[in-house]
């Protein structure tokens, strides 16, 4: 019998600082019983740092043809792709080649994925990628309640996301490009 998804009721309190949104957000997240609290966490991150109206979470790992988010035009093509993750730079080069605009949130610290993608993708200017601080990613993502409530404040490339115990501060790493 195959595992199902879990539900996760989200809803942030969203202040972009750098962009001017001021927003309150409510989803629904499914977490794939394959994902670990780290990544749904970095998807949720994600999605609060690359926020705009028609930004929507794709199917992630139960379709890889598809991203952890995605913004779609009205004639459905895709403006914006978004990974998170450590991808291949096969993944990488393939997506920064067919959409206009490509950004990944990297977590979990390997230089030698670094090494080996950044001079890989180096020539295709419409990847951005940002690198997440893995200690408080890791506070942040452990036991994540099934509903999740955050204030996310960013301001000059740093994610300050409180919940109702405790705060936690993120200042991403630009390994390529920016967030534009």
């Amino acid at each position: 019998m195959a595992l199902r998804a879990t539900p996760y009721k989200v809803h942030l309190e969203l202040s972009d600082t750098d962009r001017g949104i001021y927003d309150s957000l409510r989803m629904t997240v499914a977490r794939h019983p394959s994902e670990t609290e780290e990544r749904l966490t970095s998807r949720i991150l994600a999605y609060a740092l690359w926020y705009e109206e028609a930004l929507a979470f794709g199917r992630g790992l139960s379709d890889v043809d598809e991203p952890a988010l995605w913004v779609k035009s009205l004639d459905d093509q895709i403006l914006h792709w978004i990974e998170v993750g450590r991808p291949s730079s096969d993944r990488l080069t393939w997506c920064g080649r067919r959409f206009p605009r490509v950004s990944l949130l990297a977590y979990g610290s390997n230089r030698v994925w670094a090494g080996n993608v950044l001079p890989a993708v180096s020539g295709l200017d419409s990847i951005h990628i940002a690198e997440l601080p893995q200690e408080p990613l890791d506070a942040l993502a452990q036991n994540l309640p099934r509903s999740i409530s955050w204030g996310v404040m960013i301001t000059d490339d740093v994610l300050y996301i409180s919940d109702s115990n405790q705060q936690f501060e993120l200042p991403l790493n630009w390994l390529k490009g920016g967030r534009d």
